[in-house]
């Protein structure tokens, strides 16, 4: 499993190691997670963690020793029977291809495994090359594409629908 997270800058060639942790999201931790979206988006991610709360859902954090999320996901387990599905997978913008997106799935399957379910699924938008090649790399395969649209909160608080089209992957756990 990973305990830390190495950057290298360029100009010094120094690395520094961080260790990091994983655990449940709570509701306190949602002001440290506007680097994740909108405020329309954490809203989104409050309500999650109140279906976390009736056992619907797991929502994750890994979290860095002084306790701050730098990487966030849920697993929904309404949508299938066989299958917890990966959803609102986010790092830390400067900490992504650190492997924290890594450690966070690893232990979102370890989860699922842990509720009985043989099959992780996750759905990626198209235009997302980066994320797609992470997910392949752990193991997913595309299987279908569906649309998929939802509403974005602005800078000026303006709400818009985006439209989008998603590969469906899925991994038998």
């Amino acid at each position: 499993m990973l305990t830390a997270v190495t950057t290298a800058h360029e100009s010094t060639d120094s690395t520094i190691v961080i260790p990091v942790s994983v655990r449940d999201l709570v509701p306190r931790d949602l002001p440290s997670c506007t680097w994740s979206g909108s405020a329309a988006h954490l809203r989104q991610v409050e309500r999650a963690l109140e279906r976390a709360a009736a056992s619907e859902v797991d929502y994750l954090a890994v979290c860095t020793p002084v306790d701050l999320p730098v990487a966030i996901g849920g697993i929904d387990y309404q949508v299938s029977e066989e299958a917890g599905t990966l959803w609102q997978l986010a790092v830390l913008p400067a900490l992504q291809s650190r492997g924290l997106g890594t450690l966070l799935i690893r232990t979102a399957e370890q989860r699922i495994r842990n509720r009985g379910r043989r099959r992780a699924e996750l759905a990626v938008e198209e235009n997302n090359p980066r994320a797609r090649a992470l997910y392949e790399r752990l193991g997913y395969t595309a299987y279908a594409r569906k649309p998929d649209a939802w509403d974005e909160e602005g800078p000026d608080g303006t709400i818009r629908r985006h439209e989008t089209m998603c590969v469906l992957m899925r991994k038998g756990l």
